[in-house]
This record gives structure tokens, sequence and C-alpha cells, in this order.
């Protein structure tokens, strides 16, 4: 259950947020503090499942073979076999335009060094190197876990930005979402809470809202 302010904030959020012709996403804005983003251990690079979903379609492509990739065809968006991976290792604007157009990569434990050998330079800089897929792991439970998922990355930035839900989510539920990346903040950076700044809920096209 999130904190009451968190709530308070996404209500006043979606509240002010002027009509759209189209559905907007909701998006969080954290400022960080006291750190030293030069180093890289210091940067956020988490991934989030959220509680409430993201209120998004989240576009999943799988590396498999066999009887992975046909369970994986029912549930991801694109299925890519050996043949496929190596084609898109030769042309590089087809493997930039997969990479920017997907949300998350997985792929089969034992096709990870084709695709570091392929498509490591496209996919590496993105922070989208698939999530290995163990021989005993259900592709489809991954698939449908990694649809609520989110990528907090600050990179060298004191700013950096994440969907936590869409305008037609409730409060409740974007709240929830939001309080989750809070915790792991808290838990993952070297100071918690003191290097968290401020954070800020806004629609697309809203005004922003103070939530810490």
């Amino acid at each position: 259950m999130a904190d009451q302010e968190i709530e308070n904030a996404v209500s006043r959020a979606l509240e002010d947020a002027p009509e759209r012709n189209f559905r907007e996403t909701v998006d969080l804005a954290v400022n960080l503090r006291d750190l030293d983003l030069n180093d890289p251990s210091n940067r956020v690079d988490e991934s989030v499942v959220l509680p409430a979903g993201t209120g998004q379609e989240t576009t999943i492509v799988v590396f498999a073979e066999g009887e992975t990739a046909l369970r994986a065809e029912e549930v991801a968006d694109d299925v890519l076999d050996e043949d496929e991976l190596e084609e898109l290792g030769g042309d590089d604007d087809a493997a930039k335009n997969l990479a920017d157009d997907t949300d998350f990569f997985i792929a089969e434990k034992g096709m990870m060094q084709d695709i570091g050998r392929y498509l490591g330079t496209v996919l590496g800089p993105r922070g989208k190197m698939p999530e290995p897929l163990d021989p005993d792991d259900d592709v489809v439970e991954v698939i449908e876990r990694m649809k609520n998922t989110v990528q907090l990355r600050s990179g060298e930035r004191r700013t950096f930005h994440t969907r936590v839900g869409a305008e037609d989510m409730s409060a409740e539920n974007i709240s929830d979402n939001i309080d989750v990346i809070l915790r792991r903040l808290h838990a993952d950076l070297e100071k918690g809470p003191l290097n968290i700044d401020s954070v800020y809920v806004k629609t697309t096209m809203g005004p922003a809202m103070e939530v810490a």
C-alpha cells in the first residue's frame, strides 16, 4: 500500500492533466544527489516489476529455437532463431531498428554468445542485452513478468525518468507502482533516501507534481 502523499500527488497529476486525443503515459522523474555518476558503480541500472503493470504495451522479442520458440510465439511480439540472428548481424540498420522498437529481449542461454557477437555493439550501449533463459525457465512466465517491467537507468545524468502507468489507471495503482520503485531505490542507493533530491510524477503533457 503506497503512502497517502504519493497517492495525493498522483491524483493531482491526473486531475490537472489537460485532455488530449491520445492515451497518455504517467511518468516518474527522479533527481539524484551526492553521487559520483562518473563512476559506473554509482549509476542506477535496475529492472523493476510493477505490481499494477505499466498500463502500456511492452514489446518483447525472444531469441530461441525448438520447443521454447514455439511456446514463446504464443505471447512474444517476435521470435528469432539462429539464422535470423545471423542475418541481423549483417544488417546494421535492421538491428538498430529492432533495438529501438523493442522494450526487452529474452534469449536462450545457448544463444547469448552469438547475440554478443552479432548484436552486442547495438544492444549493449542501449542497455538492451537479452535476459538469459535457463533450460528449466518457463518462457511464457518470463515474458508475462517482463510485460510488467520497467527499466530504471540513470547513466551519467542526475535526473532520469521511468514509466509508472497510464492516465486511465487508478491513482491507487499508479501510487503502488511508484512505491515499489522508491523502495528499490532506497535499498540500492549508497545512502538510500539521502541520495534522492526530489521525485515528480506527471502525465505525458501534464504538469509535474512533487512526490518526494
